[in-house]
């Protein structure tokens, strides 16, 4: 029962302290769960990874509940409220139409330690060419207020590159974003409120299609995995928007390349 707990707490603490940054939630639950020795799936982990990934999203939420409720009091009356509340629902549109379709043959092919370290390394190396890029360029959008529906289309376009486990579903549309002319406090904004249909959404049908698996015995399990979710997303996301305000994401770059190689020749020696 402790040991349980334990692997609650961590891969709760891993889901929210990665979820939103640009190392990929998904690839390190995937090492995480190798390295605890569970069974990725199984349908207690696959119900267990769903609940947790809400309770990370809760975090947005919250952090941003007076944005979310003056949008959705102003859209009756305000253009710009209603501008903004298309944006977020066209932005998480690409990832839906495409994701839903594939989302099973990616769980049955993709999902492997090996796949998530070559992601990693990978996307490591865009996010330093598209820093690059950026720090030529001044961006066009300044704030999230400001972002137009083709350029949420386009974030919402990058956003698809995280259907591949290890890419960082938070990676893609921020520095998507970027790339695209908008600034990195309004891309991470961006992606944060991008997260909230896009990831309830998904969460939700998968929840429905494994209602079966939900155990009473299993409820100080998810519990603890969910509290701790909840907690070190919260800190997460108030942190980022400070660091971003006045750093690139390079050190997230280099996290992603070393540890994608360390990762990749662990699972390569076993």
């Amino acid at each position: 029962m402790l040991r349980d707990l334990i692997h609650a707490a961590v891969l709760g603490l891993v889901e929210g302290a990665t979820e939103f940054i640009p190392v990929s939630s998904t690839g390190h639950l995937v090492v995480a769960t190798d390295l605890l020795g569970l069974d990725p799936e199984s349908t207690r982990m696959v119900v267990f990874n769903i609940v947790i990934q809400l309770a990370a999203i809760l975090a947005v939420v919250w952090v941003y509940r007076a944005k979310l409720w003056d949008v959705t009091r102003r859209l009756p009356t305000d253009p710009a409220a209603r501008r903004f509340a298309l944006a977020v629902l066209l932005g998480s549109l690409p990832a839906a139409v495409i994701g839903l379709p594939l989302d099973d043959w990616i769980e049955a092919h993709l999902f492997t330690t090996v796949t998530v370290a070559v992601a990693l390394i990978v996307g490591g190396v865009a996010i330093l060419l598209i820093e690059r890029w950026a720090e030529r360029r001044t961006p066009r959008v300044a704030t999230v207020d400001d972002i137009s529906v083709p350029d949420a289309l386009k974030v919402g376009l990058a956003q698809c590159l995280a259907l591949m486990p290890g890419v960082s579903r938070s990676g893609a549309t921020i520095l998507g974003g970027v790339g695209f002319g908008l600034s990195r406090v309004a891309a991470t904004e961006f992606s944060f409120f991008l997260a909230i249909p896009i990831m309830v959404g998904a969460s939700g049908l998968k929840l429905v299609k494994n209602a079966d698996a939900l155990s009473a015995a299993d409820v100080p399990f998810f519990a603890v995995g969910c509290a701790v979710a909840f907690v070190s997303a919260l800190a997460v996301v108030r942190l980022l928007i400070r660091f971003v305000a006045s750093n690139t994401f390079r050190p997230f770059a280099w996290y992603r390349i070393v540890a994608g190689a360390a990762i990749l020749a662990w699972a390569l020696a076993q």
